[in-house]
């Protein structure tokens, strides 16, 4: 009996033009998991994220969201999923309780405002920023709606993309102390980040992309940042110098 993942990749690859943007991926993603995506701008970290949320169309090879072929049943396998962009938009003349209700309702829910109040709480905003304009709030508390929305959809399937830029460290290091807590109540969890430290602080294994390749995948409880900068550093050493694969 085959193993059904949250997220499956079987041979993927994407090309724009003559650029090949994501080269024959084979990666899983269990339950329980966090899985960090490392690469440069152009690794082919996004657009893998893309063919699992159905935004793109996969050349060839077969993303998978528990179970459900993407290009099949997009729709099916994306109400499977909650994303949280580089950047969250939030309506800003809305509170950030006000914007948690619309996007709860806008998915089917129906929570009154102290069990939303409950879930921004949980997803580290203050209860002070409850009720305030959401065009008041830095990035770090825009991306703690955007986990709150993750969150009351009860997707236990998330990708992340770059959720940690811009964040200053503290912000970053709650944002990533939350995704672990996710990742230790059983979900499933695909970062893109271009952050080894904090890819190193919070994925159980690391992907390292370079030109729309998977060249390696590391247990990050079996290395330290530095080793896993090393072995990056090795890799891009490796392509330093070529022109960018081009497409058959």
């Amino acid at each position: 009996m085959s193993t059904t993942y949250a997220l499956e990749a079987r041979g993927l690859s994407k090309r724009f033009g003559d650029t090949v943007a994501l080269n024959n991926l084979d990666l899983a993603v269990s339950g329980g998991e966090v899985i960090c995506l490392l690469g440069a701008n152009g690794a082919g970290k996004t657009t893998t994220i893309n063919l699992f949320l159905g935004f793109l169309k996969a050349d060839s090879g077969s993303a998978y969201v528990e179970g459900i072929d993407v290009s099949k049943s997009p729709l099916e396998a994306r109400r499977k999923l909650a994303y949280l962009p580089e950047s969250v938009a939030l309506y800003a003349k809305l509170s950030g309780v006000e914007n948690l209700a619309f996007f709860d309702r806008l998915a089917g829910g129906s929570r009154d405002d102290d069990q939303l109040a409950a879930l921004l709480r949980e997803a580290g905003l203050p209860d002070e920023a409850h009720h305030r304009l959401a065009g008041t709030y830095s990035k770090g508390m825009r991306q703690k709606v955007g986990i709150a929305i993750a969150m009351a959809r009860r997707a236990t399937t998330l990708l992340l993309d770059e959720p940690l830029s811009g964040l200053d460290p503290s912000a970053a290091s709650s944002l990533g102390a939350l995704i672990g807590q996710l990742r230790n109540d059983g979900s499933a969890v695909l970062m893109a980040t271009h952050d080894i430290f904090r890819a190193k602080e919070i994925g159980d294994r690391i992907g390292i992309m370079m030109r729309g390749r998977l060249v390696n995948l590391l247990d990050a409880t079996e290395l330290d940042a530095k080793e896993i900068e090393s072995i990056y550093l090795d890799h891009l050493h490796e392509v330093d110098g070529h022109a960018p694969e081009r497409a058959a």
